[in-house]
């Protein structure tokens, strides 16, 4: 089982430098936050797609998606309102084997993430290519918890946490950018913690 410590390598030596700017420690905890009503999801009625601009459209069930090989992010999260949480473990599937499966065409380049609650959010496709982003449903070794998008949710460290969608249940290949649901209510396109990517005009 592959273990990623982040996409850019080594873990930071001190906690200090491991915080993108204006950002604080959560601690041992880390908030719930969501923009709709949890869900309370059956595992056998949920499906994951990966659509759009694809050569071949393809939909996982439940067991379906636990067969497909597994892969464990260890590193650190953070959210546009200002808490990173270090040192975490999120265990799923890597959405490059998605990818994989479903075949992107050479004019996709942008990813727009559906959830069951009808919560939407744009990313570019090189954002979840690479060993950057993954469906997860573990956290430290446990189920997922609901408040925090179980059963299962994406999962896009490197970027603000809005950007990882709870309850995710299709990824839509698109030659063009649309915004998603926050991006419509004024937050980046894109979501760098590092650049402080947390509204429209932001670098």
């Amino acid at each position: 089982m592959p273990i990623t410590r982040g996409f850019l390598g080594k873990r930071r030596p001190e906690r200090p430098d491991r915080l993108p700017p204006g950002q604080y420690d959560t601690g041992s905890g880390w908030p719930t936050l969501t923009a709709e009503a949890t869900p309370k999801l059956d595992v056998e009625q949920w499906s994951m797609t990966v659509d759009g601009l694809v050569d071949s459209p393809q939909t996982w069930s439940w067991r379906e998606i636990h067969a497909l090989p597994e892969s464990t992010y260890f590193g650190d999260i953070h959210c546009v309102t200002t808490w990173s949480k270090f040192d975490t473990t999120f265990t799923g599937v890597s959405v490059d084997t998605l990818l994989e499966a479903a075949g992107p065409r050479p004019e996709a380049k942008f990813v727009m993430a559906h959830s069951t609650t009808g919560y939407t959010t744009n990313l570019p496709l090189e954002d979840l290519t690479g060993g950057k982003a993954w469906v997860v449903w573990d956290f430290d070794g446990k189920p997922l918890a609901r408040g925090h998008g179980g059963p299962v949710r994406l999962l896009v460290p490197h970027l603000y946490f809005w950007k990882s969608a709870k309850w995710v249940t299709r990824l839509e290949l698109m030659e063009r950018d649309r915004p998603g649901f926050w991006e419509q209510n004024g937050y980046h396109d894109r979501g760098d913690p590092w650049l402080e990517q947390r509204y429209q005009g932001d670098p």
